[in-house]
Formats: structure tokens, sequence, C-alpha cells
């Protein structure tokens, strides 16, 4: 159920990778996701990454040693389905928090993009909402 501000209200969330090594639930419901669109973002997605996030202990994930753990700045590290390349998660170090890319929710996903961050470093190749 959406809450009519970007958020979803529904008690689980699934997803997983492409291959299916790497899956997810988490309980509860989720913020509204924002779009970065720094550099780092668009190089490990492609195009801009677009995540929500939720406290660590709401998550079960089966598939664990398929997720490869990469340190992309100090204290920030991107986990990815080594398998098949997925990018799955972002997470500040011990902040109790983990963000999920939107892009590997089972859908409807029910989530609508609230926040754009970082548009400064947008590509050229697209025209964010505002720069």
């Amino acid at each position: 159920m959406h809450d009519g501000a970007g958020a979803m209200t529904r008690a689980k969330t699934t997803g997983g990778c492409l291959w299916g090594a790497v899956r997810y639930e988490i309980d509860g419901p989720l913020p509204a996701p924002s779009a970065c669109h720094c550099g780092q973002c668009r190089r490990q997605h492609g195009a801009l990454g677009v995540y929500t996030l939720a406290p660590t202990d709401r998550y079960k994930i089966k598939g664990k040693r398929h997720i490869a753990w990469y340190e992309s700045s100090p204290g920030i590290r991107r986990g990815f389905c080594k398998i098949c390349g997925s990018k799955l998660f972002w997470e500040r170090i011990g902040s109790g928090q983990l963000d999920v890319t939107l892009g590997t929710i089972d859908p409807p996903a029910g989530l609508k993009i609230e926040r754009q961050i970082y548009i400064a470093d947008a590509g050229d190749y697209y025209d964010p909402p505002s720069r």
C-alpha cells in the first residue's frame, strides 16, 4: 500500500539479484527512495542509482556467500552479486542501516522517488530534474 508520500507501507518487501543467487526480505515499511547522480553511483550502475533503506536488523538475506563487498569510499561499501553482477546494497559501515537498490525489489515496488541528490554531478547524457 502506498502512503501517498512516496513511502511503502506494506509489511514485507522482497527482492534479489538477476540470477537468483541472492534473495532478501525486508520487514516493515520503506521510506521513499532517493536518486543519486554522483559519479560513483553512475559508474557502478551505468546511470544514476536509486535506493531506499531500512535498519539492517529488518533484513533477511539468503545467499550472502554470493555477495561481494567493495569499499568505494572510506566507511562506505557497496554490495553486489559476484555471480551475475547485480548491484544490491549500499552501506555506511557501522550505521545500522542498509540501502537497497530499487531495481532489485520484486514488483510492484510501490515506491516513488522523492529526492534527487548530487544533481550537479549528473552525466551529460541525460537531463536530471533540475541542475
